[in-house]
């Protein structure tokens, strides 16, 4: 399992990376210089989700647990370092989630929706029905809203220079 404190201290992390404006100096005069961007999906309704990321074990088993809530246009998109069939469960998970598995290409190959809290071990598990490297996770109706489906093609941005280990 993955330490609250790391999920908090990633949060933390994104919240900075999305603040206002930061002054810089030149030489003479003071500039304003964008904060840098926090990493995103573009849905194919064209809308933008705001995603914290996850690539290592440890957060990865962390996810989304113990949250109570994750705003709209918001989500966690998890990396690993290879495709395969990865299975998810909601153990200590909250809120009811989408859940999203999403192939090298960048395209949806299987979608759960309205995935309940565990309220009770033992908590069942949630197979794709295809290999994937990513998981995007959401609140419970969001991919209903941004009409994410499978064969939906996304656009990640930000993730770049992120190495799943």
């Amino acid at each position: 399992m993955r330490h609250a404190a790391v999920s908090a201290l990633l949060v933390a992390t994104l919240s900075a990376a999305t603040a206002c404006e930061s002054p810089a100096t030149t030489a003479d005069t003071p500039v304003s210089r964008p904060a840098a961007s926090a990493p995103t999906v573009v849905s194919p309704d064209g809308s933008t989700i705001v995603i914290e990321v996850v690539a290592d074990p440890d957060t990865r088993a962390q996810g989304l647990m113990f949250r109570s809530s994750i705003g709209a246009g918001h989500g966690m998109l998890f990396i690993f370092p290879a495709s395969d069939v990865h299975s998810f469960w909601m153990k200590n998970t909250l809120i009811p989630l989408d859940i999203l598995w999403i192939d090298e290409a960048r395209t949806v190959v299987h979608v759960e929706r309205n995935v309940p809290p565990c309220k009770a071990d033992p908590c069942p598990s949630y197979p794709p029905k295809a290999a994937a490297k990513f998981v995007l996770e959401l609140g419970a109706g969001q991919a209903a809203a941004h009409r994410l489906d499978v064969g939906g093609k996304l656009v990640f941005s930000g993730i770049e220079n992120i190495v799943a280990r």
